[in-house]
């Protein structure tokens, strides 16, 4: 299902893999704040071959850990342009979840002769409550389990997966096994019993300064986009990440352009690793091509 390339980016190469079955169209695929390029499996899979993810870890995270500073947005923005020009892929459709929906926005804007349209899934916009607010302080807070889990050691890949079934927005909800394999032990590094998550805290802490100030980048979009929004949040709680009447408003500057869309039944990791929200990206990724 996935094959890797190497990107030369500043410092190094970018980890990048080819997600999905057959030769569909390449869609570039950005994952969140403390996640990597196998989140996007399960979307790879809905799409049924119709599209091909070009998927990156970003630097700090997975196959792309050991990669320096720059961190921030505006770097991962300059990261994605060079891996849409490494692929020769011109006028690209992005697809961003979580932290990288505002890559995704910030690459647009920076580079519009790269990206035809945005998808931005549950992320893009301002996180309510962040106004105002100390980056670090919200973003301990807002993060929670995500954070601890960087600090922490699994003596094997199982118990590390058994750690996210036990996650609140995890257990019990429709993610395939597999597809959580995949995820949990691509993001693993290190030798049992001192496996950890490869996500270094730095890159995280960096990025997290941008992720609740930036919002700008989607407000100003220029081209066709969507975005779809989990009515609950990162602990399967009933406080979204991206309110629906946030992404409505959204919308309404730009109606000729921009459509918000709530995917039922989803919270922010499901919309993406799930089956049912799974399915809500690859529609969404295929009307958008």
């Amino acid at each position: 299902m996935s094959g890797r390339v190497d990107v030369d980016v500043r410092g190094g190469a970018l980890a990048t893999f080819r997600l999905g079955e057959g030769d569909g169209q390449p869609v570039l695929a950005i994952h969140g704040i403390t996640s990597s390029s196998h989140s996007w499996c399960a979307v790879a899979r809905a799409l049924g071959g119709e599209a091909t993810l070009i998927a990156p870890d970003l630097r700090g995270r997975g196959r792309s850990n050991e990669l320096p500073e720059p961190y921030g947005i505006g770097a991962h923005a300059a990261d994605m342009a060079a891996v849409l020009e490494h692929f020769g892929i011109e006028r690209a459709l992005v697809v961003g979840h979580s932290l990288g929906a505002y890559i995704a926005a910030q690459l647009a804007v920076e580079r519009p002769d790269l990206v035809r349209a945005v998808l931005l899934v549950d992320g893009g916009l301002r996180v309510p409550g962040s106004e105002g607010a100390n980056p670090q302080e919200f973003l301990e807070a807002f993060l929670g389990p995500a954070l601890a889990r960087l600090q922490m050691t699994f003596p094997s890949g199982e118990a590390y997966q058994q750690w996210w079934l036990s996650h609140p927005a995890i257990g019990g909800a429709d993610v395939d096994p597999d597809d959580l394999a995949a995820y949990a032990n691509h993001d693993l590094v290190g030798e049992p019993p001192e496996l950890r998550s490869a996500v270094a805290a730095q890159a995280v802490r960096a990025d997290g300064a941008d992720l609740f100030t930036f919002g700008d980048a989607a407000r100003a979009l220029e081209l066709p986009a969507t975005l779809l929004c989990a009515p609950r949040g990162l602990l399967d709680d009933p406080h979204p990440m991206q309110p629906l009447e946030l992404c409505r408003e959204w919308a309404a500057q730009a109606p000729e352009l921009r459509t918000a869309i709530q995917v039922d039944d989803v919270n922010h990791y499901t919309i993406a690793l799930g089956r049912r929200g799974a399915a809500a990206v690859a529609d969404a990724i295929v009307a958008a091509l």
